[in-house]
């Protein structure tokens, strides 16, 4: 017999379609073929690879996932290079050190079971007296060990998606903090929608109020998607935080961030875009600050009257680490009255929009996405004639910033400001037909206003996949 062989009971060649692998750790010729024989008697359908040693024995199981995998050692423990159970302790060490544990069950000579039965202890799935062993008790036993294999695998990979799970939470409550904010009458509202795939993104957001009564909020996000992405968001969250406490000025702010970003960055090309708005202590400006983020929305009006403007993006400087030239200075913007700005980032608007006609606005061509809209406005804007719309554009609609204004604006007209974070999470989500390809981060900080019985809303939602899977 050689290695590779396959067996399989009424076939004359070798099997297409062989479920296990075994590797029979056996130095006796003899014995060897006897397990063959006894195998093919059983109907057990097996790769059967051989080892005569256990140093070749650990040769094969040393390859990461074997080659190909072995789901079963035969062991026979009376090896001429192992004394007593080491061969079951060694081979169990070094499967567990690349791979999967396979199946192990060892061939003993000595009647009685006393080493069977201490073999089982020291890790041994189960045994076999050499002798007392026919081809109905060497299948069975070979099928339990398998068996108990595959159980003990779907556990294993049970327990690693259940502690990737808790990680992920603990990283999305690292980016969902609560917002240091004591004025009564100042909203802060939150959410974050992790995206498909299991992914998680750096998006990122706080909200701080400092002494003077001046209140800062920021939405960041960074590059890319996964731990590394995840864990720097909750890092330049957490020194955003510490600049604003530490009391940085807000136009220095964001270059102390980037020299954390390009310190802590696990790859040069990772970049991270963020808004930041500075409240003054009157609440009656705005200091706004993009880096290369896309503009908030800014929400005007008494309870009953709100109004939706969709802010331009003037001034917006750079990225974060991106090398090039340029600051970020602030636009100022004056404000009377109750109001709020709605930050987010880009996984909203770039939800594709499945099944149901896009959010448009009087007069847009249904056919384009929000950002095609927003092409299309630039271009009037500067009086040119807007060039024709390719076909991309009209095949896979996405919400854009358009959409997402509309969408926000009959929203507010519907139900007000109280809940609205919750309210577009999940209408943007419905649009998408499930969970977005990106994470999404939605912050509005706002102020009710002197003369009104109204106090500040506050709010958080962080969407998990088990309570949004609901209806």
């Amino acid at each position: 017999m050689s290695s590779g062989d396959v067996l399989r009971a009424g076939s004359d060649g070798p099997a297409e379609d062989a479920t296990a692998t075994v590797l029979l750790v056996e130095d006796d010729d003899g014995d060897a073929l006897l397990v063959t024989e006894l195998l093919e008697d059983a109907e057990v359908t097996v790769v059967l690879r051989r080892a005569r040693s256990v140093a070749e024995a650990v040769d094969a199981l040393s390859i990461p996932g074997g080659s190909p995998g072995i789901d079963c050692v035969l062991l026979d423990l009376g090896l001429p290079d192992a004394v007593g159970l080491t061969a079951v302790s060694r081979l169990r060490e070094i499967a567990e050190r690349v791979h999967d544990v396979p199946a192990l069950v060892v061939l003993t000579g000595l009647t009685g079971g006393d080493q069977g039965v201490q073999a089982v202890a020291a890790g041994a799935d189960d045994y076999l007296v050499k002798g007392e062993t026919d081809s109905g008790l060497l299948g069975r036993s070979l099928r339990y060990a398998l068996q108990r294999r595959r159980s003990a695998a779907q556990q294993r990979a049970l327990y690693r998606s259940a502690v990737r799970a808790e990680e992920t939470a603990r990283l999305e409550r690292a980016l969902l903090p609560k917002p240091l904010v004591g004025d009564e009458r100042v909203s802060v509202m939150v959410g974050y929608l992790p995206g498909g795939g299991g992914l998680l993104g750096g998006d990122f957001f706080d909200t701080v109020e400092r002494p003077d009564g001046s209140v800062l909020s920021v939405v960041g996000d960074v590059a890319g998607h996964g731990p590394d992405e995840a864990a720097l968001g909750a890092t330049l969250r957490t020194a955003w935080r510490t600049l604003v406490l530490t009391g940085t000025p807000p136009e220095r702010i964001l270059e102390h961030l980037e020299r954390v970003l390009l310190t802590e960055r696990a790859r040069p090309e990772v970049f991270v875009t963020l808004c930041q708005v500075v409240v003054d202590p009157d609440r009656t400006r705005v200091d706004l600050y993009l880096a290369g983020h896309l503009p908030p929305l800014l929400i005007t009006g008494p309870v009953g009257d709100l109004r939706c403007e969709q802010l331009p993006p003037t001034g917006r400087g750079r990225a974060l680490g991106v090398p090039v030239d340029g600051g970020w200075q602030p636009r100022r913007i004056d404000l009377e009255g109750p109001f709020a700005l709605m930050l987010y980032t880009d996984g909203l608007v770039e939800a594709e929009v499945r099944g149901v006609p896009p959010v448009v606005g009087p007069g847009a061509d249904p056919a384009l996405d929000g950002l095609g809209r927003d092409a299309l406005g630039l271009v009037a804007l500067h009086g040119e004639r807007p060039a024709r719309v390719g076909p991309l554009r009209r095949r896979v609609p996405r919400l854009g910033q358009s959409g997402l204004h509309d969408l926000v604006r009959e929203d507010l007209e519907r139900h007000g400001i109280v809940g609205v974070v919750e309210r577009v999470l999940r209408r943007v989500r419905a649009l998408h037909g499930g969970p977005l390809t990106d994470d999404a981060a939605l912050l509005v900080v706002g102020w009710t206003g002197h003369d009104t019985p109204y106090l500040g809303e506050r709010s958080s939602t962080l969407a998990d996949s088990a309570e949004w899977a609901r209806p």
